[in-house]
């Protein structure tokens, strides 16, 4: 029978959150706590000790005997230390368990083990974790037990930013402090808090585990790395929001589960566009909070896939010829009471402090796409973006019609007088109700789409974590907010200032705004016309991190000094190189291991079996067996030289030294001889018999789930 539980009563059981804090901390202590979480005040020992312990009690209770850290190196994922709640043994034979506010606090991984671009040397290995007090504690209970996982960041002895958490957190405060600038602006004296808030949908894919353990590209790269197309492929759409199969929707129960403990808002569930691809969608939360989750969320989905026999791929284009993953980063501004600074109103045209949000974020867009496009930046996106599937490679910002329409009117006049509103949808069918539609449509092919209340960057990779570009989108925004600011509080007539300053934007800024077909051929015609960037590649991306005016812009908010943005640049590169090296080496695993054997043995088989029949009947028609022979032979001769020439430049390539020469090698030559090597590959698979072939085809992975 299945379990039955209600979804309220085990939503954050797991959490140390606030209703927990506020029943088992003293009043004082929880005060005390709050203001450091809301204030930005300094934490004493004496109050961090009082949680510490009740924080350890509750733990206890969960079952956890450990605790950890837990950070976001620049590796991509999460890391942690387990250190047990026992102090020391007693002379009766008992241990004595305790947790202490300094424990509490700081923690001390190994600093030079991780990504620090030249931060850290290898004989400087002190680093610290920092307790996030804003982000709730939490117990996760797996096969090792139940651990108190403790969100951090993680920085240098020295000070350095080590971790995406670290930027974040100083991002939110940019934001933060130059909205508040802005609202005092428009006379709000209630407001004391802004905060980004942050809602990311989460793509990835599912295949059956057993297939997946016969496929070393799967293993090592997360992606196939060989493959021809089976007959159907997505063409028929029926995947997507079909009904979800019953072994699928047993693995999305137990994902949720665990996550609805972990106090993740798991709200949407869906098959997405390619077969055995599947979309979930969380309720929105404050910037660093989502962050965490998202984490969270791609190591459940991980981890329950195994209890069902089940893999979960959360590479971005894990299979050739069918759509990738991407992650919809919606992301908007609120206060503390409830007001989002996004929400344009019924009429956006006499919404002026809207209006300047908007165009500021017009200009922020417009000034720093290179930035913003590096901060979705990733190998496995560069074979997602751009294809008609995800957002092209060029950053521009859809608004909608009513909003375009509003743009239009102050550009053109310099006052908007009217707002286009929604209207009745009428269906024809009498038995449906008639309502009325939104004023507005949407458009999937945007890469920065204004949703309603929100904006939505479609470029993030479905591997990757929020932080990057969340830190980008809200630096360059501060930045925005801070020049208009600067502009406006020297003004004598703050009204007329304020709509010549939303004017000056719109029209400078105007060349950003696109409301058509993003996957045309025409708009990256039309946007190389207005001077948008189209970068198309990772490696071309990352200089943007060190440009001038991203530099400046960091630096001027303290979000990242310009010693971390090179050393963030170093390890991009390195990455990238990393990366391909592994598929490349890889593939020449595969081909030299797998592929060329199963093809001389079905080639030799082949050969014995028109002998014999030559030899038995010699006037026998063979001439489909032998063009047989003669064309699987030709494609394995091609497969033996493309694997000689992918060899040679992988040696090459690793005896470079690191850096962007490195990258572009690798970009430009090796992935060209990786293409090389899987071409005759894929069309030896549609020859081979499928029993000789030595790992599952496309069929097998993604339609037997």
């Amino acid at each position: 029978m299945s379990e039955i539980y209600s979804v309220s009563d085990i939503f954050g059981e797991n959490v140390f959150n606030d209703s927990v804090m506020q029943a088992r901390l003293p009043k004082k202590v929880y005060k005390k706590l709050h203001e450091v979480m809301e204030e930005g005040k300094e934490l004493d020992l004496e109050t961090a000790d009082v949680v510490a312990h009740e924080m350890k009690e509750w733990a206890i209770e969960k079952g956890a005997t450990h605790y950890t850290h837990w950070f976001q190196p620049l590796t991509g994922v999460t890391a942690e230390k387990h250190d047990s709640f026992i102090t020391s043994p007693m002379s009766n034979g008992k241990v004595l368990m305790s947790f202490s506010g300094k424990e509490l606090i700081k923690g001390e991984p190994d600093a030079s083990s991780f990504p620090s671009g030249g931060l850290r040397a290898t004989f400087e290995a002190r680093g610290y974790t920092a307790w996030d007090c804003t982000s709730p504690a939490f117990v996760r209970q797996d096969a090792t037990g139940a651990t108190l996982c403790i969100p951090t960041a993680f920085c240098s002895y020295t000070g350095e930013a080590l971790d995406q958490k670290t930027p974040l957190l100083r991002s939110m405060e940019a934001i933060n402090e130059q909205s508040l600038r802005l609202l005092k602006l428009f006379g709000n004296t209630t407001s004391t808090k802004v905060t980004p808030s942050v809602g990311p949908e989460q793509e990835y894919f599912l295949v059956d585990r057993e297939k997946y353990l016969k496929r070393k590209d799967l293993i090592f790269t997360g992606r196939t790395l060989f493959g021809a197309m089976p007959p159907k492929g997505q063409e028929m759409d029926d995947h997507y929001f079909g009904a979800i199969r019953e072994r699928i929707g047993a693995y999305m129960k137990d994902v949720n589960k665990e996550l609805w403990k972990l106090g993740v808002s798991a709200k949407t569930q869906h098959n997405e566009v390619a077969p055995a691809q599947h979309e979930l969608a969380p309720i929105y939360a404050e910037c660093n909070v989502a962050v965490d989750h998202n984490q969270l969320t791609m190591e459940t989905l991980k981890k329950v896939a195994g209890r069902h026999g089940l893999q979960c791929l959360l590479h971005e284009k894990p299979f050739a010829g069918v759509n990738g993953s991407g992650k919809h980063n919606n992301w908007s501004i609120t206060t503390d009471d409830g007001i989002n600074l996004l929400d344009p109103g019924a009429t956006p045209h006499e919404n002026v402090q809207f209006l300047l949000v908007l165009t500021c974020i017009l200009k922020a867009i417009d000034k720093h796409s290179s930035l913003l496009r590096a901060s979705a930046a990733d190998v496995g996106n560069d074979h997602r973006l751009g294809a008609n599937e995800a957002p092209p490679a060029i950053l521009s910002v859809y608004l909608g019609e009513q909003l375009g329409d509003v743009i239009s009117q102050l550009i053109s006049t310099g006052t908007a007088t009217h707002s286009i509103s929604g209207t009745k949808l009428e269906t024809g069918v009498k038995t449906l109700p008639d309502f009325m539609k939104d004023a507005t449509d949407r458009n999937r092919t945007s890469p920065f789409a204004f949703t309603g209340n929100k904006f939505e960057f479609r470029m993030v990779g479905s591997q990757d974590s929020v932080a990057q570009p969340n830190v980008v989108l809200n630096t360059i925004v501060a930045e925005a907010f801070a020049e208009a600011c600067d502009a406006l509080e020297k003004a004598d007539d703050f009204e007329l200032a304020v709509h010549d300053l939303i004017k000056k934007y719109a029209t400078e800024h105007q060349r950003v705004i696109f409301n058509g077909n993003g996957y045309s051929d025409e708009w990256v015609e039309e946007a190389e016309k207005r001077g948008l960037p189209n970068i198309k590649s990772m490696v071309d991306a990352i200089p943007a991190y060190v440009a001038p005016e991203s530099v400046t812009a960091f630096e001027k908010f303290g979000v990242f000094t310009k010693t971390e943005l090179e050393s963030r640049v170093e390890i991009e590169y390195e990455t990238y190189a990393k990366t391909i090296n592994i598929e490349a080496r890889s593939m020449i695993d595969i081909a030299g291991k797998q592929i060329i054997p199963a093809v001389i043995k079905y080639t030799t088989v082949l050969a014995q079996s028109l002998s014999a029949v030559q030899g038995a009947c010699p006037d026998a028609d063979v001439s489909v067996q032998t063009e047989l022979l003669t064309e699987t032979s030709a494609l394995l001769s091609d497969t033996k030289i493309a694997l000689a020439k992918l060899e040679d430049l992988a040696e090459k390539g690793s005896a470079m030294e690191e850096g962007r020469e490195q990258a572009v090698f690798y970009r430009d030559e090796v992935k060209a001889a990786m293409d090389e090597l899987r071409a005759p590959v894929d069309k030896l698979e549609m020859l081979v018999d499928k029993d000789m072939w030595p790992m599952p085809s496309y069929g097998d992975l993604i339609f037997e789930v």
